[in-house]
């Protein structure tokens, strides 16, 4: 099969045999998203305590140029794969502009739900999801089944609704709608590193790592405003 033309049932459904270049381009990939991840995690707590930072993003000229760095710096990543050091830098500032974005909505659960961390629950489900597939990946050797992925991220899912759940009561509805996310995002990273594994045309891990930080970033936003939704009335 020509993976860079399936479809996104086929890329959800497929199973392949890897080589050991792809192999090792999949690990350093995962390496490189380490630098997104932490870079992001600095740009959120900076812009989430930096009130000059907060009053920019929460602005219709911040979220202006929220839209254009979010989209700009990808795209250099991505030109620059070839090119180790400056795709690290690149991928590290992609990582850290989308954790200034994402201050204000860190600040605001911050003050809300007394008693709770919503963040850090947000980010635990997260890293559940995430674990998942990456764990399946890694077990694969040389035959990834993107069907195990979905099958081993949907049970972390819901075994993570339930824990938080524990933490944060958020009732039936709020696991229910927590489990939908979780799934949602085990969707997302599943197609993405479907086409990390299967298409030709992902030639570096940066470009794999820039494929799954999108993922991660959208299931953490999806993740942190539905908690956001349920407990924004709790506030004292």
């Amino acid at each position: 099969m020509n993976y860079g033309n399936a479809s996104v049932g086929q890329k959800l459904t497929g199973e392949v045999r890897l080589s050991d270049e792809r192999l090792a381009m999949v690990k350093q990939t995962y390496a490189y998203l380490a630098i997104s991840v932490l870079a992001a995690i600095a740009g959120a707590r900076l812009g989430s305590t930096t009130p000059a930072l907060l009053n920019l993003f929460t602005g219709a000229l911040g979220w202006i140029l929220a839209m254009v760095l979010l989209n700009v710096i990808p795209h250099v990543a991505l030109a620059c794969r070839h090119r180790p050091v400056l795709g690290l830098v690149a991928l590290a500032a992609d990582g850290f502009v989308a954790g200034l974005v994402l201050g204000p909505a860190v600040a605001i659960a911050g003050l809300v739900a007394t008693g709770q961390n919503i963040v850090l629950n947000a980010l635990a489900l997260t890293f559940l999801v995430f674990a998942a597939v990456s764990i399946v990946v890694w077990g694969s050797d040389k035959r990834y089944s993107a069907p195990r992925g979905l099958m081993a991220g949907i049970a972390i899912s819901i075994v993570g609704a339930i824990v938080l759940n524990l933490f944060i009561p958020i009732g039936f509805l709020g696991m229910i709608i927590s489990v939908g996310i979780g799934i949602f995002g085990v969707m997302v990273l599943v197609y993405a590193t479907s086409d990390l594994l299967y298409n030709e045309a992902v030639d570096s891990p940066v470009t794999g790592a820039v494929m799954l930080f999108a993922g991660l970033f959208n299931v953490f936003t999806a993740i942190l405003h539905i908690l956001l939704m349920l407990f924004g009335g709790g506030r004292d």
